[in-house]
């Protein structure tokens, strides 16, 4: 069964999401907001529905896609300062349901 989509609640919660680490939410923001944070093919941060899928492929598999990128989204999700602890860390943080 395809994951449910979001509704318009979950897209309002997601936009007002940050990590609480002050320098993760400027990474954030500047990098994976503007696909995550909004309604778009990208998974939704906080939406349990939308990362389901992806976080049954292991942490290793999701770091590697967004080193390397895949489908739409580009390789080190533009942020090409991250490092792999960074991207592990916002792959957690936009996939813990809220």
């Amino acid at each position: 069964r395809p994951p449910a989509p979001p509704t318009d609640a979950d897209v309002l919660a997601a936009e007002a999401l940050r990590p609480s680490r002050p320098e993760l939410a400027s990474t954030y923001e500047r990098s994976c907001m503007a696909c995550h944070g909004v309604r778009s093919a990208a998974p939704l941060t906080g939406h349990a529905d939308s990362w389901r899928p992806r976080l049954a492929q292991g942490m290793d598999t999701l770091l590697t896609h967004a080193r390397e990128g895949l489908r739409g989204m580009p390789a080190m999700g533009l942020c090409p300062d991250c490092t792999d602890q960074d991207l592990r860390d916002l792959i957690t943080f936009m996939s813990t349901p809220r």
